[in-house]
């Protein structure tokens, strides 16, 4: 009787994007980041890019870690300078698909200003910000995008500056793209993430995750398990919705989906012809009798 043959053990579609050799990782139990790198691997097979043309870039903080534990081309860059970095990469190689890759404190706050201005001018690049609600790393403090009431390190008694409502941010600055989901709608997030890789222009993917370690904790607000539990049940899928009303209170609903994707020119689209056309006329200037083929 011949003996039975084990079958080749299983392989996650997802371990040949990762660089196994630096884990485990540094993310705390119930943190959303890996499940959202789960999405973004997925993407990648489902949009068939070439991952020798794409780039990964990332600013200081936890997201920050994904460029070192993804196995592509990336850049790991200083606190809120990740927009500028992926900027210049597009500049000089337009071929690549860029992606920043990084949270709200690098993204919004330290880097506040690069990304209105990168959405500005519409920049081909594909940011996705994953939003705890807080500065995760550096000890749980008061961010851009706290809710008001929230309690961090550096509001113990509630937070009661305003938040950014990002996908409104993003819009009125000039996104072609804006969504937002959460960690737990990982179908979605798949399905949009593969969407702004087909996609030119500055693209813009809000990520909710928890903090379980730091906010979760400190706001009374349960485990990472109770979190995707929240997620579920006081998530509302409005596509289309004006990217005005979808801001988040304390505790409140989330507004999530597909809010803005409309066309306009790329910033290499604009810079390339205006250069043509400036090229024209020192040409007819200089006695030509055509326009430059």
């Amino acid at each position: 009787m011949s003996e039975a043959v084990a079958a080749p053990p299983a392989v996650n579609p997802v371990e040949p994007f990762l660089r196994t050799e630096r884990m485990p990782h540094i993310w705390c139990p119930g943190c959303g980041i890996g499940t959202t790198v789960n999405c973004f691997a997925r993407a990648l097979l489902q949009a068939k890019l070439d991952l020798d043309k794409v780039v990964i870039v990332s600013g200081i903080g936890c997201t920050g870690r994904v460029a070192g534990y993804v196995r592509l081309d990336s850049v790991h860059t200083t606190h809120g300078r990740a927009i500028p970095f992926a900027t210049g990469l597009k500049l000089a190689n337009p071929e690549l698909h860029v992606v920043v890759y990084s949270g709200d404190g690098d993204l919004i706050a330290i880097g506040g200003n690069h990304f209105i201005h990168a959405a500005r001018r519409n920049v081909d690049l594909k940011v996705i910000c994953l939003n705890n609600f807080i500065y995760g790393m550096t000890g749980g403090q008061m961010g851009p995008t706290t809710p008001i009431s929230a309690i961090s390190t550096t509001s113990p008694y509630g937070c009661f500056e305003q938040p950014f409502n990002l996908p409104y941010l993003a819009e009125s600055s000039g996104a072609v793209y804006v969504a937002r989901w959460t960690s737990y709608h990982v179908r979605q997030l798949t399905h949009a993430m593969t969407e702004i890789f087909r996609k030119k222009g500055f693209c813009f993917i809000e990520v909710i995750i928890p903090c379980p370690t730091l906010y979760l904790r400190r706001n009374r607000l349960g485990d990472g398990l109770e979190a995707m539990q929240y997620f579920k049940e006081r998530s509302v899928v409005r596509h289309g919705a004006n990217t005005k009303e979808v801001g988040i209170g304390f505790q409140s609903e989330i507004v999530v989906g597909k809010f803005v994707d409309v066309e306009r020119p790329t910033f290499l689209e604009c810079l390339n012809d205006q250069l043509a056309r400036t090229l024209e006329v020192q040409y007819t200037g200089c006695g030509g009798a055509h326009a430059l083929d």
